[in-house]
């Protein structure tokens, strides 16, 4: 027995041999070189096969040693290591550095790296101007892709990516700034003053600050501060995405980093995306009372509409991240008091699993019905929701982007189509058309 597969052309009656590559788990990621098909021809002037799949539901468009995601069995693990060892041990920036460097680091790796973050959080005076060039109701995340962008007019030298020293410095700056700039388009859209990165907090302790300081005296709260952490470890990468497919099809024309991570966070911006916990909660609004759910459900299975925050495109079992996300109810609504909005996620989520509907169609709760519900709670607005998005996962963009760059197989991304337009036509002066 050979690792290939035989085809069989029925057209032609021909046999051809293509080979079989594995990934680190040979029963999970067993796949073929599509350029193979190219030589199956039905003729000389045939351009050869190919494969069509919208959505890219079953294709690798890379090989990557970042992230592995097993969803019949719900396991997600960074490097190696699971989300839940992560998530309860670890913090974020400790995450961060697994992610782009390979490994956990050492204290003296760890001291550096936070000290490299923590004193490249402050932006240009003259960044400013980007957000306050929006209307004071702009959503925030339109500020924040806009000026991600910008930041490629005052660091020119980023687009050598050729150079490492370079592009490591280009990270260390994205993943320091992004909650700089993400803080200054909050407190500019609610017309507050800005409120300037303190060093000698956490990573997500100072954005807390940023974010919420009205008095000299700000402290964050330590269980929200962790919380927060947590959820951006959550967030920090999920394999190919639709942002981080954008981010490696951006990446792969050589632009600096700045624009390829403002192209993958306007992608997150969909609704489908980073806005997919925003419904969750107008969802629970439009309920409303725990007595309202049993009928909702009802209209759900009868197809008037979705649930949302139930199911996943890749998860066909519990969602590890909503795992996690579900332990930490109680710490958070015991810092920020019992949200309205929670008897009735409760009661949505155990009828859910219960019903036969949702579980015959393996409809668990993913993790935007949890952060949206925690989010909310915190105090943040909905249409900052992708924004908490995006911070955590730069640093997987940046991660896959430097994997990028070191493949040997890197090519300019360009997918193929399958032709359906008319034949052959011939122009007809304007007078003469009918």
């Amino acid at each position: 027995m050979s690792d290939s597969l035989t085809i069989i052309d029925n057209r032609t009656g021909k046999k051809y041999e293509v080979p079989i590559s594995y990934g680190t788990y040979n029963t999970y990621g067993a796949s073929i070189p599509a350029s193979a098909l190219r030589s199956i021809k039905s003729s000389d002037d045939d351009f050869g096969m190919m494969t069509y799949d919208p959505g890219y539901t079953n294709t690798a468009h890379c090989k990557s040693a970042i992230t592995f995601v097993d969803g019949e069995k719900g396991i997600l693990k960074y490097r190696g290591y699971s989300i839940e060892d992560l998530a309860t041990r670890g913090n974020f920036l400790e995450v961060a550095y697994l992610i782009l460097h390979g490994d956990l680091p050492n204290r003296s790796q760890l001291d550096e790296w936070e000290h490299e973050i923590t004193h490249h959080t402050l932006i240009h005076e003259s960044i400013k101007k980007f957000i306050e060039g929006f209307h004071y109701d702009a959503h925030p995340m339109i500020m924040l892709i806009s000026t991600i962008a910008g930041l490629s007019s005052f660091y020119p030298m980023a687009g050598d990516t050729a150079d490492q020293v370079r592009r490591t410095r280009q990270i260390h700056r994205l993943i320091a700034k992004l909650p700089t700039i993400s803080a200054f388009a909050y407190r500019y859209r609610v017309g507050l003053r800005y409120s300037y990165p303190d060093n000698d907090l956490s990573y997500t302790g100072n954005f807390l600050k940023m974010l919420f300081k009205m008095t000299r005296s700000y402290t964050p709260d330590p269980i929200l501060e962790k919380v927060l952490d947590v959820l951006f470890i959550l967030h920090a990468d999920h394999e190919q995405n639709c942002s981080t497919s954008v981010m490696r099809g951006v990446g792969s024309s050589l632009p600096d980093p700045y624009v390829s991570v403002a192209a993958a966070a306007a992608a997150l911006y969909g609704p489908l995306h980073g806005g997919a916990n925003e419904r969750v909660v107008r969802m629970l609004r439009e309920i409303g009372d725990k007595k309202n759910v049993p009928a909702y459900i009802k209209r759900v299975k009868a197809g008037e509409f979705r649930l949302m925050g139930f199911g996943h495109r890749v998860y066909k079992n519990y969602d590890p991240r909503a795992k996690i996300l579900r332990g930490l109810f109680e710490q958070v609504f015991e810092a920020t008091g019992r949200s309205p909005l929670l008897d009735v996620a409760v009661d949505l989520e155990r009828i859910a699993l219960e019903d036969d509907y949702f579980v015959e169609r393996k409809l668990y709760p993913n993790v935007d019905f949890y952060s949206g519900i925690i989010y909310q709670a915190m105090g943040f607005p909905m249409d900052m929701f992708p924004v908490l998005f995006a911070i955590p996962r730069t640093v997987g963009w940046l991660a896959q982007w430097a994997e990028l760059l070191e493949d040997p197989d890197l090519r300019i991304a360009r997918p193929r189509q399958i032709y359906t337009g008319e034949n052959e036509r011939t122009y007809i002066p304007v007078e003469s058309r009918e």
